[in-house]
């Protein structure tokens, strides 16, 4: 009987005390601390009286067939963390034989991936949307990780992603992780045409010395504030 027929995570030689339990313990971790972190910068944004839903304008921006994936991947993503939580059978047979070195290395690339998109709100403050919408009296923001890169906060979701796809092993994880990549792909440019006519030259300029998700080039002094 092959490990996903049984419900229970390969083990490699050397490695037969690791269990399933620990992993989906390490995937919880992940998901609280995503929650945790997710609602205290909610609340700091509404404390700001600044608006939280989409406007008529945002969903323009966004498009409507875009804005309607992302609303309807968060009721697949409910559905998929009961699936996961009841340890549906349907869930193990999709299960993946990776080494539990590399889905440790997963989790730990998930703490950081967290760290970072933290540092990335914190840096943002009462700036964050969910939403392609700019606040009042909206700035561009180039310090702390925006000084050498554009989408750091994507940067981070993207890390915190292929980490629970390691973690899990599982491929409705692995899949949710891509489509999500997909529709980031589909929405940053949308995101840069919206801060490119709001801050023309400045946001050119700004363009011209980061990466997207990763730094272009060391000529630019970082300021990690």
């Amino acid at each position: 009987m092959t490990p996903a027929a049984d419900g229970r995570d390969f083990c490699s030689e050397g490695y037969g005390m690791e269990t399933g339990q620990a992993f989906r313990t390490a995937f919880w971790l992940l998901f609280g601390l995503l929650l945790l972190m997710r609602v205290y910068f909610l609340l700091r944004v509404r404390q700001a009286g600044a608006r939280l839903l989409p406007d008529q304008a945002a969903i323009e921006r966004e498009g409507r067939v875009a804005f309607a994936a992302r609303f309807a991947a968060f009721f697949v993503l409910i559905a998929i963390l009961v699936l996961y939580t009841i340890n549906h059978p349907w869930m193990a047979t999709l299960s993946i034989p990776l080494p539990p070195r590399l889905r440790w290395a997963g989790f730990a690339l998930g703490l950081l991936s967290l760290a970072f998109w933290a540092w990335t709100q914190a840096a943002l403050g009462t700036h964050w949307s969910a939403q392609l919408q700019l606040r009042e009296g909206h700035h561009l923001v180039t310090t702390g990780p925006y000084a050498r890169v554009r989408h750091p906060l994507y940067t981070g979701m993207i890390g915190w992603a292929v980490g629970v796809a390691l973690v899990t092993a599982n491929w409705v994880f692995v899949v949710f992780s891509a489509l999500s990549l997909v529709g980031l792909a589909v929405r940053v440019p949308r995101e840069e045409q919206m801060m490119l006519d709001e801050f023309g030259d400045e946001y050119r300029a700004y363009m011209g010395r980061t990466g997207r998700f990763v730094p272009k080039s060391r000529d630019t002094p970082w300021t990690p504030s």
